[in-house]
C-alpha cells in the first residue's frame, strides 16, 4: 500500500449549498457563494494539528473528530492508500453552521477532494499513476464524481454534496438496493441556472441540527401529496433553467416543510410572509435559514419586513464551479 507523501500542501475551497428548494427533497441542490477554505499539509512528523477560524470556530472539534480530517481518513481507505504520518489543517469557515446551508456537506466534500489531491500520483488504479506533483498555484486534478459519491454516502443524501462539489444547480440520485439501478455511484446532472435567476438568503441567529429536523418527518405521505410534489419538482427544474416566471408555483412543497413547522416557527412565519407577497420562498435545506429564488430585477424587493431584526439578509449568488484544489 502506498503512503500519501509528506511535504505536500493544498488549498481547498468549497461553496455552501441549499437543498430541496421546496419540492426537490433530497435530490435538488443549489451552490451558494459562501465559501469554506482549507490549507491541508502533510508531514513526516507524527500528529494532527487543526486550526479553525470563522463561522462556528468555537464549537468545532480540533482533534480526530474534525469532519474534514475524519473524511480524509475515510477517503484514503477507500482509495487504498495509507494516511501520512502527520497532518495539519488550517480551516477558515465562511459557511454558517447548522443553518440549512450545507455546512457539513461542505466540510465532507473538502475532505474528499483534499485526500484525493494529496494522494495524487500514488495510486496505480488512478489515470495519472505516479505523475509529478503540480507546481505551486496549479490546480490538482481530482475526480469530482468520486467526491460527489463518497460525500453523498457519508451525508446520507446527495443534494448538498453534489452542489458543493460541482457548483450550479444539481439533480442527483443514489443507487438503491433493488438491483434495478445501473452503476454503483451517485449520479448527478449538473444544470446551468437561467441567467436571470438570483437568490436571497435570510439567516437567523438560531441553529437547528439536521438530525433534529429530519426526526419529525413522517415515514409515509399520501399518494396525492407525492404526485403533487413530483409535478412541482419537475416544474422547478424548468423554472430555474428556462422560465423563472414559474418559480413561485414551482417551489410549493408537500413533503417536508409543514411537518417541520413546529421545529422552526419563525422560519415558517418568514416563508409564509414572503410567499404571500409573491416571492418563491422556501426553507433552505433542513432550516432554519430561508431561501428565496427570484430574478435580478426583483431581488431588492425581497425583504423580511417587520421580521427583519431577527434575520441577516445575504445575496451570495450561485457559483458556476464547486470545489477547487490547488497546490501550495
Amino acid at each position: 500500500m502506498s503512503r500519501v507523501p509528506a511535504g505536500r500542501s493544498v488549498h481547498v475551497r468549497v461553496p455552501a449549498s441549499s437543498a430541496n428548494l421546496g419540492p426537490g427533497f433530497d435530490s435538488i441542490g443549489l451552490a451558494l457563494g459562501l465559501w469554506d477554505d482549507y490549507v491541508v499539509t502533510t508531514s513526516d512528523e507524527p500528529g494532527l494539528v487543526i486550526e479553525v477560524a470563522g463561522e462556528g470556530a468555537a464549537d468545532v472539534p480540533t482533534d480526530e473528530r474534525h469532519l474534514v480530517q475524519a473524511t480524509m481518513q475515510h477517503t484514503w481507505r477507500s482509495l487504498g492508500v495509507e494516511a501520512p504520518s502527520g497532518l495539519r489543517i488550517v480551516a477558515t469557515n465562511g459557511v454558517p453552521h447548522s443553518r440549512g446551508l450545507g455546512s457539513s456537506a461542505t466540510a465532507i466534500v473538502a475532505g474528499v477532494v483534499a485526500a484525493q489531491a494529496l494522494s495524487f500520483g500514488t495510486t496505480p488504479s488512478r489515470p495519472e499513476p505516479y505523475a509529478a506533483w503540480p507546481g505551486t498555484g496549479d490546480e490538482v486534478p481530482v475526480d469530482l464524481g468520486l467526491a460527489t459519491h463518497l460525500s453523498s454516502e457519508l451525508e446520507g443524501h446527495p443534494d448538498n454534496a453534489s452542489a458543493s462539489a460541482l457548483g450550479g444547480l444539481t439533480v442527483s440520485w443514489m443507487p438503491d438496493d433493488s438491483g434495478h439501478d445501473h452503476g454503483e455511484r451517485t449520479v448527478t446532472a449538473r444544470i446551468e441556472p437561467h441567467a436571470d435567476v438570483e437568490v436571497v438568503v435570510f439567516v437567523p441567529e438560531t441553529q437547528l441540527a439536521t438530525r433534529t429536523a429530519r426526526a419529525v418527518l413522517p415515514a409515509t405521505v399520501p399518494l396525492a401529496a407525492a404526485a403533487a410534489a413530483a409535478g412541482r419538482a419537475a416544474l422547478l427544474v424548468h423554472a430555474l433553467t428556462a422560465d423563472p416566471s414559474h418559480l413561485h408555483a414551482a417551489t410549493r412543497d408537500w413533503l417536508h416543510q409543514e411537518a417541520r413547522r413546529p421545529s422552526y416557527p419563525d422560519t415558517m412565519q418568514l416563508v409564509d410572509l414572503l410567499r404571500s407577497q409573491g416571492h418563491a420562498a422556501v426553507v433552505s435545506g433542513a432550516g432554519p435559514s430561508v431561501l428565496v429564488l427570484t430574478t435580478h430585477d426583483a431581488a431588492d424587493s425581497v425583504q423580511a419586513g417587520r421580521l427583519a431584526p431577527h434575520w441577516e439578509r445575504l445575496t451570495p449568488g450561485v457559483p458556476a464551479h464547486g470545489a477547487t484544489v490547488r497546490a501550495c
